[in-house]
């Protein structure tokens, strides 16, 4: 594999690393925020919880949900300078399913929570653009592989 794709792989890593870096730390940081700007006013606050006991479990598991968004990145920013094309091919292919699978989870379940449901179509271009990004990759490296 020349170094061409592999700075693929290395940007796209990188890209992916920073939005889920950003992620993250909104979540854990900025959760009302966050909610409402991505919900609106309404569905933000229904989201933030009616009781005292459910905000702070809610606050609490968007934090720990941030925590793991946050460590992903970090994750993702460390393999971004793996030089094994084995494994980039095969980080790639993991990575495109887990984007697949999330969209896939969204059109099953996310829909079906009423103060969701407007989202879930939007998110799911949002996971599909992103599994198409390692699609992407997958093919610019084949490509070199057998030409």
């Amino acid at each position: 594999m020349s170094s061409d794709s592999s700075s693929g792989f290395i940007l796209i890593c990188i890209l992916h690393s920073s939005i889920a870096l950003t992620c993250g730390i909104s979540m854990m940081f900025y959760t009302k925020e966050i909610s409402i700007f991505v919900h609106g006013i309404e569905t933000g606050t229904k989201l933030q919880g009616s009781t005292a006991h459910d905000q702070l479990l809610i606050k609490t598991s968007d934090s720990f949900s941030g925590l793991l968004l946050f460590c992903i990145g970090f994750l993702l920013l460390m393999v971004a300078f793996v030089k094994n094309k084995d494994f980039q091919s095969l980080f790639a292919k993991g990575c495109m399913i887990l984007h697949v699978s999330m969209a896939v989870w969204r059109f099953y379940f996310q829909r079906k929570v009423e103060d969701l449901a407007h989202d879930w179509p939007r998110q799911i271009v949002g996971d599909i653009l992103l599994a198409l990004s390692w699609v992407f990759f997958l093919v610019y490296s084949w490509r070199e592989k057998y030409d």
